[in-house]
């Protein structure tokens, strides 16, 4: 990715936005599983009674279409919210989870990057889209989780998710060459750390298909944690045909089939999340 996607001038200053945690699912290579733990770990997050927003900035939109939100009742969607044609409580539309929200994508976000490229505030559409939800939110109202899928790139909308989230998730395939795209999105992180988001952090990683009939799963997943340590959740997705069928029928795994592995799996994620997000609040100085 291009050094000016990433610095942009008239960046505004950091600020402490009450409210939501903000996590920016992300990785580069596709097929790993971002879409899939944007939808189950939202489920789950929202199971434990947690409430949660999720925005796709998928141009696919398979984030909105798995959670059962067809294309013709996307009236708005995140585009219409970075083009700043309206404001993100207009795009916001409840799931058929309690307690779960989506913000959904439409195709118009491939023009995203034509568009807005040569705008100041061209990292920052996300952020400040998301400052003026929390502000004009009541505590009642209040998402205490945002979950932004991002797209399989290393773009301006993945750019816009990095500056405005407070922590990336990445979800991690157990396949031959994960390290190598790895390395790949962590130098991508730092350089937004350094230029756009100075509070952002790696707040996990989760791998997941992992097979445990296959040897080189088992390869990966020491490699992973002798390489990023704590980094990485002890819960590992599993490779499972439940989790796969679900969003042919527009449903989160958890809703399709709750007592599959794969259910219990994004459980146990949502709760070691949870866990990590208390120790950080008894970590900060008060």
């Amino acid at each position: 990715m291009s050094e000016s996607v990433i610095v942009a001038s008239g960046a505004p200053s950091p600020e402490v936005r009450r409210g939501p945690r903000v996590l920016a699912i992300a990785n580069q290579k596709g097929g790993v599983g971002k879409t899939t733990t944007a939808i189950n770990l939202g489920t789950a997050l929202a199971a434990v009674g947690e409430k949660v927003l999720i925005v796709d900035l998928d141009p696919q939109g398979n984030a909105s279409t798995g959670l059962g939100i067809d294309r013709a009742s996307r009236r708005f969607s995140t585009y219409d919210v970075l083009v700043g044609e309206t404001p993100l409580p207009s795009a916001v539309m409840p799931t058929s989870v309690p307690r779960l929200s989506i913000a959904p994508s439409t195709l118009d976000l491939s023009g995203f990057e034509l568009e807005v490229g040569h705008s100041r505030d061209r990292a920052f559409r996300l952020r400040n889209a998301l400052t003026a939800f929390s502000s004009a939110s009541s505590d009642e109202a209040q998402f205490s989780y945002i979950l932004v899928d991002c797209p399989p790139s290393l773009n301006l909308l993945t750019v816009n998710a990095m500056a405005a989230a407070n922590a990336i998730l990445v979800p991690l395939q157990c396949e031959f060459f994960a390290l190598e795209g790895l390395s790949q999105l962590l130098k991508t992180v730092e350089q937004v750390k350094q230029t756009l988001n100075p509070g952002l952090t790696i707040h996990g990683i989760v791998l997941t298909m992992f097979d445990a009939r296959n040897n080189l799963s088992g390869q990966v997943v020491a490699d992973v944690r002798e390489f990023m340590g704590k980094k990485v959740y002890d819960t590992i997705i599993p490779r499972n045909v439940r989790i796969s069928e679900a969003p042919s029928y527009g449903k989160p795994v958890l809703v399709y089939d709750l007592k599959c592995v794969g259910s219990e799996a994004y459980l146990r994620l949502a709760t070691e999340i949870i866990k990590r997000e208390r120790e950080l609040t008894a970590a900060a100085p008060s």
